[in-house]
């Protein structure tokens, strides 16, 4: 014969013909030795099985959002990454600003490799002078970063139209961000190794140079000279997203208004 034992917070009868409590007493047993509350009765939820298709829930990647989409839906750009990613932006400097300031507030470190560091200072100071995530280095001094997964880092590369090729590559958790104020000689190398490429307002003759380097469309190439600023053309192998990056009151305070030119 085997012997069963009771679970926990169940009484059992004992071999001396001690009663069995009732489930009330138990629980005002319990409480009084404090094992804790008992909480608030529900009856149990149920749906059929067509109205699980309500349950729609908004899940996206992991990222810094950039803007809204054509729909007015958040634009998420996933920037920590366990694999080298390469992003080039051809456009202007407000924008890059931009994304290294959400991707400082989300946890990234943020190394910037400038020659204009006096557009960037404004920056570190109003996070706390470099203690909160952003530190502003001239070109070619980047030090070695130690990304990792708990500590991603996003190098902003603002060179000027020939950045030279960095000492600090793109690696796991090490993002690459190469700012081109224009359709540079250098470009055609650079937009064929990135990953994910942005294009804002360009002249006809640059739009036409990105249709035969990216494969554009037409229409797509067509609409290069008239964006508006703050707008980009973000594209990837397969995909292009139209966003439109609009800045919180903060950022206006810090940064000013969308703009092209800098």
């Amino acid at each position: 014969m085997t012997a069963t034992t009771p679970r926990v917070g169940q009484a059992a009868a004992t071999g001396r013909g001690e009663p069995q409590t009732s489930a009330p007493e138990r629980a005002r047993e319990l409480l009084r030795r404090g094992f804790g509350l008992i909480g608030p009765r529900h009856p149990r939820h149920s749906m059929t099985a067509d109205q699980l298709d309500a349950l729609a829930l908004p899940v996206a990647d992991d990222g810094v959002v950039i803007g809204v989409d054509a729909e007015n839906r958040p634009a998420v750009l996933g920037l920590n990454r366990p694999l080298p990613y390469d992003v080039v932006l051809i456009g202007g400097l407000w924008t890059v600003q931009v994304i290294a300031l959400r991707a400082a507030a989300t946890g990234t470190r943020v190394a910037v490799e400038t020659g204009r560091a006096q557009e960037w200072m404004r920056m570190v100071h109003a996070m706390g002078g470099g203690q909160n995530g952003m530190a502003v280095y001239d070109v070619g001094r980047v030090p070695p970063l130690g990304a990792s997964a708990g500590t991603p880092v996003l190098v902003v590369r603002d060179c000027g139209m020939r950045p030279p090729r960095g000492r600090v590559v793109s690696g796991p958790w090490q993002s690459v961000l190469t700012l081109l104020p224009y359709v540079s000689p250098v470009a055609p190398r650079l937009v064929r190794q990135a990953r994910l490429v942005g294009v804002q307002r360009v002249s006809p003759d640059e739009a036409t140079e990105l249709g035969r380097t990216m494969s554009l469309t037409r229409a797509e190439m067509d609409s290069l000279p008239g964006l508006s600023d703050g707008l980009t053309l973000w594209c990837t192998d397969r995909d292009r997203q139209y966003v439109m990056t609009q800045p919180t009151d903060a950022e206006t305070g810090l940064l000013g208004t969308p703009r092209r030119m800098d």
